[in-house]
């Protein structure tokens, strides 16, 4: 029993040593002392060993692990009050997505949409999300469809009309010109739905 515990005290005695003297590549340090091992210990105490872990032998020293930067530190305690390579944790970067842009003008033309009068297109001037104006392309055109027609327009198509200030299809219908507004408001929301 006494020589296990000799035996214990002196390979921890031999590791420390060791320890010590190795140092990182390229560095050379200076052999120290190493304190005696305690007393032998009082039977039926196991013996505590003050050891720290040896090195990997691997010859280059371990990488740290993906997101960390190894930076040496000074470790409080230690016996040569040397420098340890201990791997601290860096700040994670923040980046921020660009906001979308949609300040871009463009034009947008429903489809025709026929009705028992005629034909009826709408384009749409987009700016950004914003309806800056409408325009019919094609409107029921002869006797009176043309005085309908000329009503509708009127009342939604410019700079002015219903669809930019409504900004949506959803508009009043023109009295006297049922199936000309319908046809309007159809192509209009076709067109919206593209510019979306």
């Amino acid at each position: 029993m006494r020589r296990a515990l000799l035996a214990i005290t002196g390979l921890a005695a031999s590791t420390t040593a060791l320890v010590v003297l190795k140092g990182p590549p390229g560095a050379t340090q200076t052999a120290q002392a190493v304190p005696p091992g305690p007393a032998s210990p009082s039977p039926g105490e196991p013996a505590a060993p003050d050891v720290a872990p040896a090195p990997a032998a691997s010859g280059a020293p371990a990488s740290p692990r993906p997101g960390r930067s190894a930076t040496p530190s000074r470790i409080p305690g230690t016996r040569d009050g040397g420098t340890s390579t201990r791997p601290t944790t860096a700040a994670p970067r923040r980046t921020t997505a660009a906001p979308r842009t949609t300040s871009a003008t463009r034009t947008v033309t429903g489809p025709v949409v026929t009705n028992e009068y005629g034909n009826v297109q709408v384009q749409i001037t987009v700016s950004g999300t914003r309806i800056t104006k409408a325009v019919a392309l094609e409107l029921p055109d002869g006797g009176q469809s043309t005085q309908r027609s000329e009503r509708v327009d009127a009342a939604y198509s410019g700079t002015s009309g219903q669809v930019v200030q409504r900004q949506s299809a959803d508009l009043d219908t023109v009295s006297g010109a049922t199936a000309t507004s319908a046809a309007y408001q159809r192509s209009l929301q076709a067109a919206i739905d593209q510019a979306r």
